[in-house]
């Protein structure tokens, strides 16, 4: 029997065609997404590097697509072939409706998770509400650093005025893994409440994304002051739309 990897991408296709992908291990599913052909020279000892040395999928996740472009034996097309994937794999977790009905804290996280997570800078999400609670719109409207992210009130509304939304959750990741907020996320989001109040826009939760986690300003009561209570009694009931 030949060891596992001598057959780089050939031998990891016919593993997936008898076991399904689950079987695969994740160097072998990278030779198989660098396959064009019978063979791909070189493929499973360039994936077990980058993967090792790279923090694992999580990783790889991470790269920038010209630094992973770089690296040695992956080149151009394999880096936009393994980003890609990684893509498509991240996209599937999210909710399968398009205009999901999001009640509580929980259930925001869970659809923002395949969103949010594993990206390398922070980014701030408005996700617009109708009066039921259905997500009518989900807007990136800012993009920052690894540990910063200038947001424009404007756009804020803007995505919120447009949707014709009678409630907003705000989100956005911290980069780090951690989730808690900082002085800045509660300041802005103290910010972002007085504004909505003149447009009549309830702003219900403000979410902060991890690794792995989240914090919930409303659950945590972090929240302004103004309408808490109301607030609380949306995560209770369900949404109570």
């Amino acid at each position: 029997m030949r060891a596992r990897g001598v057959g780089g991408a050939e031998e990891s296709r016919e593993r997936l065609f008898r076991l399904g992908a689950a079987a695969l291990t994740d160097p072998e599913l990278l030779c198989v997404v660098w396959s064009s052909g019978p063979r791909a020279p070189g493929a499973w000892a360039v994936a077990g590097a980058l993967l090792s040395e790279g923090g694992g999928l999580k990783g790889l996740v991470q790269q920038e697509p010209l630094a992973l472009s770089l690296r040695p034996g992956v080149g151009p097309v394999r880096a936009a072939q393994a980003l890609a994937a990684l893509e498509l794999g991240r996209r599937s977790q999210r909710a399968r409706e398009r205009r999901p009905r999001l009640r509580t804290p929980k259930e925001i996280a869970a659809y923002l998770a395949p969103v949010l997570g594993a990206l390398r800078r922070e980014v701030f999400h408005v996700l617009c509400f109708n009066a039921r609670n259905v997500l009518v719109h989900d807007a990136r409207v800012a993009e920052g650093t690894m540990n910063t992210c200038p947001v424009d009130p404007r756009e804020v509304f803007a995505a919120a005025l447009t949707s014709r939304a009678t409630s907003i959750v705000l989100a956005h990741n911290h980069p780090s893994g951690d989730p808690e907020p900082s002085v800045q996320d509660l300041g802005l989001t103290r910010h972002l409440v007085a504004g909505a109040q003149l447009l009549n826009i309830k702003v219900l939760d403000h979410v902060v994304m991890g690794d792995g986690g989240y914090v919930s300003m409303l659950e945590r009561g972090l929240m302004p002051d103004e309408a808490q209570e109301k607030r609380r009694a949306w995560s209770a009931n369900g949404g109570g739309g």
